[in-house]
């Protein structure tokens, strides 16, 4: 395991992007997950209006348009992902009302108060919980909704080696009550919250990665820092296994008020 690169972040963002293209999720999910989320969300109809921040290649999305009316706009940083989202689309026969634009969670380009429904799977800690909640409330409408998963420890105290790996990688990870807090003090109504099955993680994220690492290594045959990558997503995957009890993805579902 290369000792140099602490967290992900560290890695070459251009290697991380070509990686994760390779999957249908950028993280932990699954559809089910998607869908029972979307069971606590009210009043949506054909005029609504929704944003997936960090939508990735658009995996959950595409699940949100089979199962909502309105019109979904997915936003990401990488083209490659946004190429292959719109792409998705195309094949869904989605593309009249779900498109993926080029962008950054934290410069949004919507208007006070345009949008019925916030979503983010797995993305919200590029910009961080709680400035995420606080910044993107003002572009929700009143009684619209804002639904994301975050990473969330189960228990007060866990053993050091994973405690330091996830604040190395996120320090804002904390434990549900507080993120529910959060939540609240953000000027919304927490209505729902739930932790994402083990599969999501095992079945639905490392598991689809294993042909993704062959293939990228191939592809990046030499690249010392491809193969530090793939050690680390590897090691992450290890870690999970070991202290699975320990934390997780949290949905968080909240109300603007």
């Amino acid at each position: 395991m290369n000792q140099e690169n602490n967290c992900i972040h560290e890695f070459d963002i251009a290697l991380i992007c070509d990686y994760f293209s390779y999957v249908e999720r950028q993280g932990p999910g699954s559809p089910e997950v998607t869908l029972k989320a979307l069971s606590f969300i009210n009043h949506l109809n054909q005029h609504s209006k929704i944003a997936d921040l960090g939508c990735g290649t658009g995996g959950q999305t595409m699940v949100l348009a089979q199962n909502t009316p309105g019109t979904i706009i997915g936003i990401d940083l990488f083209p490659k992902f946004v190429e292959i989202f719109n792409k998705h689309a195309a094949e869904l026969g989605l593309s009249d009302r779900v498109k993926a634009i080029i962008g950054s969670m934290d410069n949004l380009p919507f208007k006070e108060e345009e949008l019925d429904l916030i979503w983010s799977e797995g993305a919200i800690y590029n910009i961080g919980y709680e400035r995420g909640l606080n910044e993107w409330r003002r572009f929700i409408k009143k009684g619209g909704f804002v639904a994301v998963t975050e990473a969330s420890w189960f228990t007060p105290k866990r053993p050091a080696e994973i405690e330091q790996f996830w604040l190395d990688a996120y320090p804002e990870i904390d434990i549900i009550p507080n993120k529910i807090a959060i939540m609240q003090k953000a000027g919304y109504v927490p209505v729902a919250s739930f932790i994402l099955p083990e599969s999501c993680w095992t079945d639905n994220f490392f598991a689809l990665q294993l042909h993704a690492q062959k293939h990228f290594m191939e592809k990046y045959a030499g690249n010392q820092n491809a193969t530090h990558l793939v050690e680390y997503l590897q090691h992450e995957a290890q870690l999970y296994a070991r202290y699975k009890d320990y934390y997780g993805y949290v949905f968080y579902i909240g109300m603007k008020i």
